[in-house]
């Protein structure tokens, strides 16, 4: 059951709303991250508390990092792997049916579920236990404005747009990938995890390893 711990105040046709979000925090041997959880994907948060709850994730390692694109995590064999070890196929054994949101984007912090390929997973479901958090780059209206010629499933508001431009993020991930939140403090932890030395399956050469993430109560 999820415990509802951040209130934030909405304005709706000049009526206030109060609207609960569950926060969260990453400590990892490069730094600590905060971050919420979307009420808008409440499977693949769900889950997440669940996982995060039991202590699942304690001990894993990011095992797939790409400067400028994210950071991945969740890889149940990454727990005491071998220097060298292939990572990245280690599962729960189940996947959560996609929840795309407009609203969401992939804006760098972002909180996402890995997933396999569209050639084995045309209905894109998620990852049980396999996450990244982008990094991404910042993009000008013109690569936006190829994205979109490009076939993507939606067009970029003026908002995304100026995230895009401004803080940065993997925009063509967007209607792929579930994104089902977002960290809002430590993004420099995420610079830092980004920009280790990996080898030629991006896996960091020194290990980062997720010391603890917990529910903030």
């Amino acid at each position: 059951m999820r415990k509802f711990l951040l209130l934030i105040l909405l304005s709706i046709n000049g009526l206030i709303y109060l609207q609960a979000q569950t926060k969260f925090e990453i400590v990892t041997s490069m730094g600590t991250m905060q971050g919420i959880l979307y009420d808008g994907t409440p499977m693949h948060t769900d889950n997440f508390i669940e996982l995060v709850n039991k202590k699942h994730y304690d001990g894993m390692l990011f095992h797939r990092v790409i400067k400028n694109f994210m950071i991945q995590t969740g890889d149940t064999n990454s727990k005491n792997a071998r220097k060298g070890q292939s990572l990245g196929h280690g599962d729960v054994g189940y996947t959560t049916p996609a929840e795309f949101n407009p609203e969401y984007i992939h804006k760098k912090g972002a909180l996402a579920a890995a997933r396999q390929g569209d050639n084995v997973n045309p209905a894109k479901e998620s990852s049980g236990s396999q996450f990244y958090i982008v990094q991404g780059q910042k993009f000008t209206d013109e690569q936006l404005n190829i994205f979109e010629e490009r076939g993507m499933r939606i067009k970029f508001t003026d908002e995304h747009r100026n995230v895009y431009k401004t803080l940065g993020g993997s925009p063509h991930l967007d209607y792929s990938y579930t994104v089902f939140g977002e960290i809002t403090e430590g993004l420099d932890v995420i610079d830092r995890i980004a920009g280790v030395e990996t080898d030629q399956r991006d896996r960091p050469l020194e290990d980062v390893i997720i010391e603890s993430i917990r529910i903030i109560k």
